[in-house]
């Protein structure tokens, strides 16, 4: 998050010389049956704001449509220009900036912590293939990019926000592919596996191109969106059948040497690792973890229980950390203990499956009280049965029930059968809070858009793309600090290509639904065919260049990569303040 904090820190100073005359760039999308937005149209735009005097912008954005905020807790427009003075301006920046970090963590947490756990969950509950391959491109897949996805439907979901989405997605998808790639390449320089570094490079600039021509052409229909969505269920079924061929061959060279006295080891740079990788990290993992367990048997009261469940710090993990691992968490706790009350967590892996009595009889409670509170932004939360009867209270006295009978029918030392449907439930509690997130996250963007006169392609490709990213960067190279840099590899491009195809898919498909037509995509300036063309160019270097150098990513590949995102990065903020033009 330094870089995004460091850079909304300084744009003010950048920018107070364009606040009065803001030259946008960006993407936009409006459905065939609506009004198409045009960048000239400078009376009915939000962004148009600034170049009013400042006494005058509250009435402007209270008057004008396009300000409105449909979704999300806190207008951050009427923040911005109506609560608070115009001479504070640079600590209204600030505590966005903070707020927007708190938002970022929440996202992190909620995703790692209750999103992935329960959706494993879900996964073991339902007897789902336990193949490596398989779930890393579909539930893993899934559990991480959720962030992404929903931030890019938040986005998709209102037209004067598109160009965070498309900014976003693909400014996420050059740092990925550039920033965690070439830090891999610096730790640990390895042999990529062939084959599946070729499948993944290839998808992604698959639907990469896709994009840029429904880009280009500027409209797309439902059955086009349909295709886009099904090129993942073909990367998929190809991931699928690339492993059960691989082992296979694994299998029948193991099977020839049987008598044989040593056997070699079965080591190609085509093979592929989907599988191989990701069960010896967890064989390592299994080696060197370890648990305490009492001499005599020691049985929790139901309060004990309940105050051990709600610390999230383990004493023994904290002795061996560092300071600034401490600090973090002890800032992360009380957001921690907040989600530990409100959102089941089923881990299938642990003897008693995460069985907390008193905590999970709560949850009955708060868990569906929190859905319907954030749901939509608490639109259905007050509304009335009957025009008497509230759906909150309603949603509090089945909860209170349900916690009653769970609390009284079940023991604190064995889960009961249903324990499994706690899992849905944080399941639904976690993805509602993300959503709600992202949109709260969307709605920040788009004020800070407005207030600095950026557009929201720069920020989708600053500021989210690396609030978004930035966890699976740190995570991509602690993997390959332990050496494993081929599932830190394999990670930076799988997970991008579900994202792209799923955000941008589902946001538009989101949007016929809404507006029954089609969708309509408009640009708005040269920022975003350069933001397009230097994927697609990272894309075409990282393809002819590894093959060309054997699948060896070394050192000096991984500082060509970061080079070419920092000069990516100056000229994209060169076209966004007007340097460089058409």
């Amino acid at each position: 998050m330094s870089p995004g904090v460091f850079l909304s820190l300084l744009l003010p100073l950048l920018c107070s010389q364009r606040a009065a005359a803001s030259n946008q760039t960006g993407v936009r999308f409006s459905g065939t049956s609506s009004t198409m937005m045009s960048v000239n149209n400078n009376d009915d735009q939000c962004d148009s704001v600034m170049k009013y005097n400042a006494t005058d912008r509250c009435a402007f954005v209270k008057k004008t449509p396009d300000c409105e905020m449909e979704d999300g807790f806190i207008n951050y427009l009427d923040l911005a220009f109506c609560l608070l003075q115009p001479n504070l301006t640079p600590l209204t920046i600030t505590l966005c900036i903070v707020w927007l970090f708190f938002l970022f963590v929440i996202l992190g947490l909620t995703a790692s912590k209750f999103f992935c756990p329960n959706l494993s969950a879900i996964s073991s509950s339902l007897h789902l293939t336990h193949n490596v391959a398989a779930e890393g491109v579909t539930f893993l897949a899934l559990g991480n990019g959720a962030p992404d996805i929903f931030s890019a439907m938040a986005a998709f979901s209102r037209p004067h926000t598109a160009g965070l989405a498309v900014g976003a997605l693909f400014g996420a998808g050059i740092f990925v592919t550039t920033v965690v790639a070439g830090g891999v390449s610096l730790v640990k320089p390895f042999a990529v596996a062939s084959r599946p570094f070729l499948r993944d490079v290839t998808f992604y600039m698959a639907a990469v191109f896709w994009t840029f021509v429904m880009l280009f052409r500027g409209t797309t229909t439902l059955g086009e969106i349909l295709g886009y969505l099904a090129l993942y269920g073909v990367y998929v079924a190809t991931v699928i059948v690339s492993a059960y061929i691989y082992n296979r061959r694994k299998n029948f060279v193991n099977t020839d040497t049987d008598s044989v006295p040593h056997i070699p080891e079965f080591n190609s740079s085509d093979s592929s690792d989907d599988d191989d990788i990701a069960s010896s990290l967890t064989d390592g993992l299994i080696q060197h973890e370890y648990e305490y367990r009492p001499l005599m048997p020691y049985s929790e009261s139901t309060s004990q229980i309940l105050l051990s469940s709600l610390n999230p710090v383990d004493n023994r993990k904290w002795r061996r950390k560092s300071r600034n691992w401490k600090a973090f968490k002890v800032l992360k706790t009380p957001l921690e203990v907040l989600l530990l009350l409100c959102v089941p967590v089923v881990d299938p892996d642990k003897e008693d499956k995460n069985w907390r009595r008193p905590l999970n009889s709560l949850h009955l409670i708060t868990a569906p009280l929190v859905s319907v509170f954030l749901f939509q932004s608490g639109e259905y939360a007050n509304k009335m049965i009957q025009g008497q009867f509230p759906v909150w209270l309603l949603i509090l006295l089945l909860g209170l029930f349900l916690a009653a009978i769970v609390f009284c029918t079940t023991t604190n030392d064995c889960p009961p059968k249903y324990h499994p449907v706690f899992a849905l439930l944080g399941f639904v509690v976690s993805a509602v809070l993300i959503s709600a997130a992202a949109s709260e996250v969307v709605s920040l963007l788009h004020m800070l858009g407005v207030v600095l006169s950026l557009s929201n392609t720069v920020l989708g490709l600053t500021l989210l793309a690396w609030g978004n990213s930035i966890g699976d960067c740190f995570s991509d190279i602690t993997i390959a600090r332990q050496g494993y840099p081929r599932m830190a590899i394999s990670a930076c491009f799988g997970g991008i290509i579900f994202n792209m195809l799923f955000g941008v898919g589902l946001g538009c498909l989101r949007q016929m639904i809404e507006t029954k037509s089609g969708v309509q995509f408009e640009l708005e300036g040269l920022l975003t065919w350069i933001l397009a063309g230097s994927l697609g160019l990272s894309l075409v270097l990282s393809f002819v260049i590894i093959p060309l150098n054997r699948f060896h990513l070394n050192r000096k590949y991984g500082i060509f990569l970061l080079i070419f995102y920092a000069v990516f990065l100056v000229i994209a903020l060169l076209t966004e303040f007007g340097i460089i033009h058409k």
